[in-house]
């Protein structure tokens, strides 16, 4: 058997991490308990077993399932301590996969009913993110991600508060939902208000349509970094456009297989992102909905497309490379990787 390198010690950058989507199963359990919150059955069964539910999202009526089991869980996030467990934890989990830059992604107008409106619910997770990377040594951003379900006014109006908070810890918009609905270029105001801000532009795209919602991304909204972007796989101009530009694509291979965009892990493009130059960061998704978290998102790309220790040293420099930290973290993390790389295979 050949001798591998432990890929949880391998420095990396977790840039596609949602915020309802990275808690415990526990947590949700525990939290739906206290403040008698109903969940739905599948995702009971789901959080007890440790089984993640069965999701196909390809189809609307997938998507809609999906979303209610998501929707289930934000409901009980309900106090500020709350968001501070969920941050705290999130940090903990990462740490322990080898992450050193977290970029956890959030919609505050999602908790804003119960936490005293958008400003102080998105000055709560700045809070909570701030304390956590202090104590926990984690370096860390927020994303602040506008809705495609919602009317493009409302987009308008997270940009202009991002950008606000840009320097408490904000560093990038993106536009996250089913990306079936809506069309990018709906949302070029606001994502001109978030880069003209300093923020980096970081839309979803390439994941349930094809890709042209990658182009459109690229054209319309002028983004520094793709959320998924794997169907962009299926055409290699695109492909050679990514690449020649370095737009990073953040990866989640096992939520592609979990909602159907493949059939199974070995028909997720990895290989072929990575062989035409395109950079990548591997990302967890919604490890609570899929089951697994960021050094898992590695193991795969070992076991189920062969990449080697060094493809996946460079994988994870490309993460780093493709992130909004600072650059004393950047360097540490690369030289991280190289020391990772310099040991010898266990």
């Amino acid at each position: 058997m050949e001798r591998v390198r432990d890929l949880s010690e391998l420095p990396k950058a977790h840039l596609h991490l949602h915020f309802t989507g990275s808690m415990r199963p526990g947590t949700v359990l525990e939290l739906a308990d206290k403040y008698g919150v109903p969940l739905p059955d599948a995702l009971t069964e789901a959080l007890t077993s440790g089984e993640p539910p069965k999701l196909r999202a390809t189809d609307e009526r997938g998507w809609f399932r999906f979303q209610r089991l998501y929707d289930a869980a934000r409901s009980c996030l309900r106090r500020p301590e709350d968001i501070q467990r969920l941050v705290r934890e999130a940090a903990e989990e990462d740490l322990k996969d080898g992450s050193g830059w977290l970029e956890i992604q959030v919609d505050p107008t999602s908790y804003a009913p119960r936490l005293g409106g958008l400003i102080p619910a998105l000055e709560i997770i700045l809070d909570a993110v701030e304390t956590t990377s202090r104590e926990t040594g984690l370096g860390m951003g927020v994303l602040v991600a506008a809705n495609r379900m919602k009317h493009p006014l409302d987009a308008r109006t997270l940009a202009r508060l991002a950008v606000r908070y840009a320097d408490r810890g904000v560093v990038g918009f993106g536009l996250s939902n089913d990306e079936r609905r809506g069309m990018a270029r709906d949302f070029d105001r606001a994502f001109h208000i978030a880069r003209e801000g300093g923020l980096l532009s970081a839309p979803h795209g390439g994941e349930l349509t094809g890709p042209a919602s990658v182009r459109d991304c690229l054209d319309d909204l002028h983004a520094s970094r793709i959320g998924h972007g794997v169907r962009s796989a299926e055409d290699p101009r695109l492909l050679k456009r990514l690449a020649d530009r370095g737009v990073t694509c953040e990866v989640c291979p096992a939520s592609n297989v979990a909602l159907g965009v493949y059939e199974k892990p070995e028909d997720v493009p990895l290989r072929t992102l990575f062989e035409a130059g395109v950079p990548m960061a591997l990302g967890a998704d919604d490890p609570l909905l899929f089951g697994s978290r960021l050094a898992a998102q590695y193991e795969f790309a070992r076991n189920a497309h062969g990449f080697t220790d060094a493809e996946l040293a460079e994988l994870a420099r490309q993460s780093v490379r493709g992130s909004a930290a600072p650059e004393d973290v950047r360097a540490r993390l690369l030289a991280g990787v190289d020391d990772w790389l310099a040991r010898p295979a266990a």
